[in-house]
């Protein structure tokens, strides 16, 4: 949302529930979070018009006995039209197991004001609206919140540059973003992004206690049109419960005709 890398990874929500945008409050930031809002633009900007992108997904859910389960889904993004209002709309649909079959997650993501999920389930024949203080809730009991598979959007975050560091033998920025949702589950999030190419590596999540809850690993990047990078492997890892979650990305198509009525509530029944 993304992670973040587009898809996959991570929060997000509107000004009316905050009371005031990111750029509203500018003029009052200190160094270090202009710092970490400025990494953020840059890393949003890296990705701006891809147009829309298909996926093929696996994920594989484990329990702290390491006992795993798969499903299998396709994911389909589209890039908001209008990049001052707009975020993107992305569907996720399960194709197995076969009691899942069918099942379609539609994900509307804006910039000032809360992000919209509808969740189609083909048992019970009917579109449901996850409502703003369920989105914290598990995804088809993964380690990933309904939240996480929102596109972030820089105006959803407050930021704060913490420091440089390396990971996976890469130089890092290392920022703190804390969303502005009252109804996150999230307090803050730790985000290390590489130096040359502002993509995710690593984010550590903290509750609303502040206690460390999960930690999201990103590898296995590749790129696409010259330009866009995609993660292929993303692990989600509860310390909390001791159990984790990977996704598994394949087949990256690009500028594949998707348009707005592909994101419909209505073709959410007809989701193949």
């Amino acid at each position: 949302m993304q992670i973040i890398t587009k898809i996959h990874v991570v929060i997000l929500l509107g000004a009316m529930v905050f009371g005031g945008s990111v750029q509203a409050n500018q003029t009052k930031l200190s160094d270090t979070q202009q710092k970490g809002l400025d990494i953020a633009k840059e890393a949003e900007l890296r990705n701006d018009g891809f147009i829309d992108n298909r996926a093929k997904l696996t994920m594989i859910l484990r329990n702290k006995r390491g006992d795993a389960s798969t499903r299998l889904l396709r994911v389909r993004t589209l890039e908001g039209e209008n990049d001052a209002v707009d975020g993107d709309k992305s569907l996720m649909i399960f194709d197995s197991p076969r009691d899942q079959k069918g099942s379609a997650l539609l994900t509307y993501s804006y910039k000032f004001k809360p992000d919209d999920q509808w969740i189609y389930l083909p048992a019970a024949k009917r579109v449901k609206r996850i409502a703003s203080r369920n989105k914290s809730g598990p995804f088809v009991g993964s380690e990933f919140a309904y939240e996480d598979f929102n596109t972030p959007v820089v105006e959803k975050y407050k930021y704060d540059y913490l420091r440089d560091e390396q990971l996976q033998e890469q130089d890092c920025y290392v920022i703190e973003r804390a969303p502005l949702d009252k109804y996150s589950g999230y307090r803050r999030q730790i985000v290390w992004m590489d130096k040359l190419e502002y993509r995710v590596l690593k984010i550590d999540f903290y509750d609303r206690k502040n206690s460390l809850l999960k930690t999201l690993t990103v590898n296995g990047y590749e790129l696409y049109s010259d330009r866009y990078w995609r993660a292929n492997n993303q692990m989600m890892i509860n310390h909390q419960t001791g159990k984790s979650t990977d996704l598994k990305f394949s087949d990256y198509q690009f500028k594949t005709g998707l348009r707005d009525v592909d994101f419909s509530i209505n073709s959410l029944k007809r989701a193949r």
